[in-house]
């Protein structure tokens, strides 16, 4: 994964990070961690089996969902759910089943708070 220095993305300075197109972009003064790639790796991973332009669709819209739903709409949705999860697991991705995330979508979140790298 490329790794790419930006004081313009993400666009939102409460966000340290962005995975766009397998692309990661962090903030200068951020901090890149093993942890917090691999989290991203994760995400890349569920871009290439659903296809870039679903995978942001459906993260929208499911996003627009849980914002009308109890508790953080940001740590409720599926993609967020499985990478937080799995993030400081290094070998997650060699053993991880595709579409790993969809196992998330109605699955209660314990967690209605932001979740820190």
């Amino acid at each position: 994964m490329k790794i790419v220095r930006s004081k313009y993305l993400p666009p939102l300075r409460r966000h340290a990070a962005i995975n766009l197109f397998g692309v990661f972009f962090v903030h200068p003064n951020v901090a890149v961690s093993r942890r917090l790639v691999n989290h991203e790796r994760i995400h890349t991973a569920q871009m290439r089996e659903l296809g870039y332009l679903p995978f942001y669709v459906i993260y929208l819209v499911e996003w627009l969902v849980r914002l009308m739903m109890r508790g953080n709409a940001y740590s409720s949705i599926s993609f967020e759910r499985e990478a937080y999860k799995h993030e400081a697991d290094f070998q997650y991705l060699e053993k991880r089943k595709h579409y790993a995330w969809a196992k998330y979508v109605k699955k209660k979140n314990k967690r209605n708070k932001l979740f820190n790298h």
